[in-house]
C-alpha cells in the first residue's frame, strides 16, 4: 500500500493498512495510525502524529516548521486525531515553545481545500472548515464549529462550540458558542439555529440559547453585566454555563 515512488524516512512509524500515494514524502519522526490514507505528492514531516482512519488528499503539507520569526528549530509537534478528512493543498504547522509546543487537530473533522492551520492552534472535534479558511497562530476552534469559505481568524482568537462564520468573514475577536458571525470585521448575526437542530438540540434549549443571545447582544449591557445576568440563567440550563465559561475566559473580548 506504499507506492514505489513514495519516500518513507527510516524512523517513520506506519501502522497496518496505511497507504501512501505516488511521490509523497513521509519524514523520519512521523507516526501514522492504522487505516490512514495519504494521497499523492504530499509531504508529512516534523514530529507529527496522525491517528487512525484519516483520509488525506493530494498535495498537502503537514508538520512543517511554524511561520513564526521566533521559531529556532525547537522540537515541537503536530498531533492529528482520528477519522478526519483533509482535502487538497492544506498546510498544518507544528507548535512553538512560546505556547504548549503542539498544534492539535481532533477527531471527525472535515477540512476542505487550501485550509491553513498555524502553529499552536487547537481544533476540536466535528469541525467543518470550508475552502481557504486561514487560522492564525494560537487559535482555538470549539467542537462542531462551522467556518465558511475564506474565513480568516486572527491569532489568539477563539471560536466557540457550535458557532458559525459566513463566507469571507474576518474574525478579530472571540466568537461565543452558538453564535453566527459574518462580515469584515465579523459581527454577530443571531445564533446558529440550523446547526443546533442538526446536532440534536431540543427546541426549548434553542429558545434558551436565543434568550442568552439577547442578553449578550441586545440588552445594552456591558460584557461583565451580561455575564452576571447569564449566570442566573445558567443555573437552570447547562449549555448556558458553557457560554458563561467561554465569556469569562476571553482575553481578546468578543465580537460586537
Amino acid at each position: 500500500m506504499i507506492h514505489p515512488t513514495a519516500i518513507i524516512g527510516d524512523g517513520a512509524s506506519l501502522s497496518e493498512e496505511v497507504s501512501v500515494g505516488p511521490y509523497s514524502i513521509i519524514g523520519d519522526m512521523v507516526s501514522i495510525g492504522r487505516g490512514t490514507k495519504i494521497g499523492s505528492h504530499s509531504v508529512v514531516t516534523g514530529k507529527t502524529v496522525i491517528g487512525r482512519n484519516n483520509t488525506i488528499f493530494n498535495h498537502v503539507s503537514i508538520g512543517e516548521a511554524p511561520q513564526d520569526k521566533k521559531y529556532d528549530d525547537e522540537e515541537t509537534t503536530l498531533t492529528i486525531g482520528d477519522n478526519n478528512i483533509i482535502r487538497e493543498f492544506c498546510t498544518f504547522n507544528t507548535g512553538t515553545v512560546q505556547d504548549r509546543g503542539d498544534t492539535l487537530i481532533g477527531n471527525n473533522n472535515w477540512i476542505m481545500a487550501y485550509v491553513h492551520v498555524a502553529h499552536d492552534c487547537f481544533v476540536g472535534n466535528d469541525v467543518i472548515m470550508a475552502n481557504c479558511v486561514q487560522l492564525g497562530g494560537h487559535c482555538i476552534i470549539g467542537d462542531k464549529a462551522f467556518l465558511g469559505g475564506f474565513t480568516g481568524i486572527h491569532q489568539f482568537c477563539r471560536v466557540g462550540m457550535h458557532a458559525m462564520t459566513g463566507v469571507g468573514s474576518v474574525v478579530l475577536a472571540d466568537i461565543p458558542p452558538f453564535v453566527t458571525a459574518m462580515g469584515n470585521r465579523a459581527k454577530p448575526y443571531g445564533i446558529n439555529s440550523e446547526g443546533l437542530k442538526r446536532s440534536g438540540f431540543e427546541k426549548d434549549t434553542i429558545s434558551e440559547i436565543k434568550r442568552a443571545y439577547k442578553v449578550l447582544y441586545r440588552a445594552g449591557l456591558t460584557l461583565e453585566q451580561s455575564i452576571e445576568k447569564l449566570r442566573h440563567q445558567a443555573k437552570e440550563i447547562s449549555v448556558i454555563e458553557q457560554l458563561v465559561e467561554f465569556l469569562v475566559a476571553t482575553n481578546r473580548s468578543i465580537i460586537r
